[in-house]
């Protein structure tokens, strides 16, 4: 490896020539302000943008050219320039321009600061720079320790969650925040999570499969926004803007590896562009990576394991044998952490002028993953050979002796597509953008290393010729499911006067939904081992389609206050319609140095097909070992029977204020509060016991909740120490409320039930579930950073401050305990080294001290729960509860608020073309 390295950095140098020309300049507002993030491009294809003080340095060789500066909210300018041998020097103001309502699908940044102080909304604009520089290895997680709001974390349970983490602004669930690609709608994964951990019951889309490199900017809308952009903006809208330049294009190799020596990570980019014809461009991204498994299991208590599954039966289950086996594999041979993950994205964006007032523009990618993870390992007193006879044979050599039990596999693939083309034009002050988007997301599974271990009604194995041997496959298809939409839009203003301004426009989208069966040996009887397969009789295509229109104005009342508006009725095929609206606005005063804002909306989210059409038989971990949990969708005869409606559209009421204030040059901050209230919230319900070996989960409306909080954010650039420039960067996420707003509405096939065996009443969402969407996201998250430039030389210090959260399953409820992640402090260094105008190497050292996350048991004071905690023998049992008896010890079985994997060591070398 080490040799391909030097190789290719002896590539890289041997490409460096001298033929160019630098040209430098800065680029500012009308206050003397540097801009950062500026656009320019050059008449021969070349393009860069402007650092975080507005400065921009490009390479040209010598002639006349065209420079054209733009960016969102300020007037385009083109300057013309004659390169020569001499300094070649071009500074720029740019003057402010008055937009139409919806001409910038999420307004963008006109200030130097990260977020925008004089928006009527708050607006976070994260540049390419700022997400590389966090050393992360993909789009998500970097955004995990750039937003306070935005949580993401690894799954401890590595089966299809695997895939794509789930994640969350403002812990809203991944469902609630619209994903735009350039202004039009990404589509959702096809995964729905049903694993006991955040985010259960929903679906978002697969944002870790951008690649970072093809990205110019992200711009995040910490606001509803139904009303602008139909479902799914609950939380807020996040807008993926994608390069454009069509030279100036780099080369990225990147490696990294744990401190521990594993999750050993490769990766080669590539991003480029060139001309087509005289007025178009074409920019486009390839992307390889490869991850290697992290572990991080824990010992394994041989006191647990025999609670769970000890016995009598010597050289099987005793407590010497199970004492005997964890001496070999103190883990109990269990996999769990990060996964091995393999990745190929491609990208491409372009556009062309078709004369002065018409353009077309277009943009496509393609990613495929794939992932290998482990179920749980069966050890030989779990999976034992007395129960299954043939399994020595199987797994372990032909002996009882030689049996140790075996580790089934999972294999998830996926492929995501997204691809948009549109057509703009202006005619007599009227802006049209007509588009068609589609795109999808598909998955597929493989289980591994397993067998299925159905009996028939005599009790004979159904795939064994004998009890010893077993002639039924060890490697299953257990299906697979996917998603496609297709998005026309049409969008449309015009500045009626200087001042007033209108929009109005149209979406229509189609979506649909497959559940793929597996091979019959994957879903018969109990199923595959560990994964059991899609039925027949659960899986198909699902399909509807839905409509809607919006209307709105902005009027600047006078030259500092802005009032804005917008109404929006939208129409499903599968559930009816909803109207929502919103309004907005912002005053400035004190020579623009402080802003007032403030926004009240109503939204909606309509189910997916996925929570309306999902049906699974699913294992996972509860109290005293592994259970079959039984989903059934919600147009099911079960759902009938037990009385379960059908799903309906959650509606919201958002409300945010705020403040921003740039007191004087090169220091900005904004502070917003936010309160959402979201009425029959869709979750996925607990497991319900009807009767022995009946046991149901439906998705229902059951629930409304509150979310308020503060998002505070503050930097301060362009200081001067020494003989480079300092900034400092303070943001942070507060959350005051996020709970129940009223009681939840269980269903009345549940509240006839008797009592459970320890008293508890069932319900659709208890306790653990409760934990999970309410208190499983840091309670505060204070991100605060140090970005020092001298020289050549870049160097970066990022502190992360997460908030407790909590947890609690059902045992833990019954008994006032709760497990508390406490606050931490992650920090990361960053080295950036220009060594030549080409070539740039950055080495990143995340969470530096090595701090890991850490949990304990409190009570909340009553007798009971006080006798636990002070019994080491119940404490063990009920620390057991938690970790599966110590295989999860670090991040307990439903996860913790951010990674286990613990210092990572990241290096990267970037040649410039």
């Amino acid at each position: 490896m080490k040799r391909k390295l030097f190789l290719i950095l002896g590539v890289f140098l041997s490409c460096v020539t001298f033929a160019q020309q630098k040209l430098i300049g800065k680029v500012t507002d009308p206050n003397n302000q540097g801009l950062p993030g500026v656009n320019i491009s050059t008449s021969n294809g070349k393009a860069t943008t402007t650092d975080y003080d507005g400065s921009y340095m490009i390479l040209l060789e010598k002639g006349n050219y065209k420079l054209t500066f733009s960016f969102l909210e300020f007037q385009t300018v083109t300057k013309d320039i004659t390169i020569g041998d001499s300094e070649n020097v071009l500074d720029v103001s740019l003057q402010e321009n008055k937009k139409s309502l919806d001409e910038v699908v999420v307004t963008g940044s006109r200030t130097p600061a990260r977020s925008n102080t004089s928006s009527p909304l708050p607006i976070d604009v994260l540049s390419s720079k700022e997400l590389v520089s966090t050393g992360q290895a993909t789009f998500d997680k970097a955004l995990q320790y750039r937003i306070p709001s935005f949580n993401t974390v690894n799954t401890p349970v590595n089966d299809a969650t695997s895939l794509l983490d789930p994640y969350e602004i403002r812990n809203m669930g991944p469902s609630r925040t619209l994903i735009l690609i350039n202004g039009k709608r990404k589509n959702l994964s096809a995964l729905v999570y049903v694993q006991t951990s955040p985010g259960r019951g929903e679906t978002g889309a697969d944002i870790s499969a951008i690649p970072t490199d093809a990205i110019e900017r992200v711009e995040i809308l910490r606001d509803g926004a139904s009303a602008q952009y139909g479902s799914d903006a609950i939380a807020g809208v996040m807008n993926i803007i994608l390069k454009k330049n069509a030279t100036d294009g780099y080369a990225s190799l990147r490696s990294g590896i744990t401190s521990k020596g594993d999750g050993a990570f490769y990766g080669l980019s590539l991003n480029n562009g060139t001309k087509v014809g005289e007025k178009g461009f074409i920019n486009y991204t390839v992307d390889f990576s490869k991850a290697e498994l992290a572990n991080r299991p824990g010992d394994v208590d041989p006191l647990g394991e025999y609670r769970y599954w000890g016995g009598t039966t010597a050289g099987v289950n005793t407590q010497a044998d199970i004492n005997n086996f964890l001496a070999k594999k103190p883990d109990a041979g269990n996999v769990n952490g990060s996964p091995e993950t393999a990745a190929a994205k491609f990208l491409i964006n372009g556009g062309s002028d078709i004369n002065e007032n018409t353009q077309l523009y277009y943009n496509a990618a393609y990613v495929y993953k794939k992932v290998n993870s482990f179920a749980n390992y069966r050890t030989p007193y779990w999976r034992t050979a007395t129960d299954y006879p043939y399994l020595p044979s199987l797994f372990g050599g032909g002996t009882l002796a030689t049996y140790e039990g075996y580790a089934p596999t999972f294999e998830g693939e996926l492929n995501d597509y997204n691809a948009t083309i549109g057509y703009k034009f202006t005619k007599n002050k009227w802006n049209v953008d007509a588009s068609i988007t589609t795109g999808g997301n598909q998955q597929d599974y493989t289980v591994g290393n397993s067998h299925n271990r159905s009996t028939d009604s005599s009790g004979n194995f159904i795939y064994a010729v004998n009890p010893n041997k077993y002639n039924g496959p060890i490697s299953f298809n257990p299906g697979g499911v996917g998603f496609t939409h297709y998005v026309g839009n049409i969008d449309i203003n015009r500045p009626v006067t200087d001042k007033v301004s209108i929009a109005f426009g149209s979406e229509v989208r189609t979506e649909s939904f497959e559940i793929r069966s597996g091979d019959e040996a994957s879903y018969v009887g109990v199923g595959a081992d560990s994964y059991q397969g899609n039925r027949k009789e659960d899986s198909g295509k699902f399909n509807r389609y839905n409509i809607g229109f919006y209307a709105g104005a902005s009027a600047d009342i006078t030259k500092d206050f802005l009032l804005e508006g917008t109404l929006r009725y939208e129409d499903y095929s599968d559930f009816g319609n909803k109207t929502v609206w919103k309004l907005s606005s912002r005053y400035k005063f004190a020579d623009d140095k402080i802003t007032v804002r403030g926004a009240i909306s109503t939204g909606f989210r309509a189910p997916t097909l996925h929570q309306i059409y999902t049906q699974k038989v699913q294992s996972s971990f509860g109290g005293g070992g592994i259970q079959l949990e039984g989903i059934s969708n919600n147009v099911s005869s079960a759902a009938r029977e037990y009385g379960v409606p059908n799903l309906k559209a959650e509606s919201s009421t958002n409300i945010t204020f705020g403040v921003g204030i740039k007191p004087f040059k090169n220091f900005t901050a904004t502070l917003d509060y936010y309160n959402i209230k979201v009425k029959d919230r869709i979750i996925l319900g607990d497991r319900i016991t009807y009767s022995a070996g009946n046991i149901q989960s439906f998705f229902t409306n059951s629930i409304d909740t509150r979310t308020s909080g503060l998002d505070v954010v503050a930097n301060y650039k362009g200081i001067s120490l020494g003989s480079g420039n300092l900034a400092i960067n303070y943001s942070a996420n507060f959350t005051f409320q996020n709970e129940l707003d009223g009681p939840v509405r269980d269903l009345a096939s549940v509240t006839s039930l008797p009592p459970l065996a320890n008293g508890d009443n069932q319900t659709v969402f208890g306790k653990t579930s409760q934990a999970l969407l309410l208190t499983s996201r840091p309670v505060f998250k204070h991100i605060i950073g140090l970005d020092y430039t001298i020289g050549k030389l870049g160097l970066s210090l990022n502190n992360t401050v997460f908030g407790p959260t909590k947890f609690k399953n059902a045992d833990l409820a019954t008994k006032n305990l709760t497990v508390e992640f406490m606050t931490k402090l992650v920090t990361d260094l960053g080295v950036n080294y220009k060594a030549t105008d080409k070539i740039t190497v950055a080495l990143n050292i995340n969470n530096i001290l090595n701090v890991l996350p850490e949990w304990k048991l409190k009570s909340d004071g009553s007798k009971e729960a006080e006798d636990i905690l002070n019994d080491p023998a119940q404490l063990r049992d009920q620390i057991n509860d938690l970790t599966f008896n110590g295989r999860y010890s670090q991040m307990t079985y439903d996860g913790s608020h951010f990674s286990q994997l613990g210092t990572i060591f990241n290096l990267s070398l970037n040649y410039k073309f």
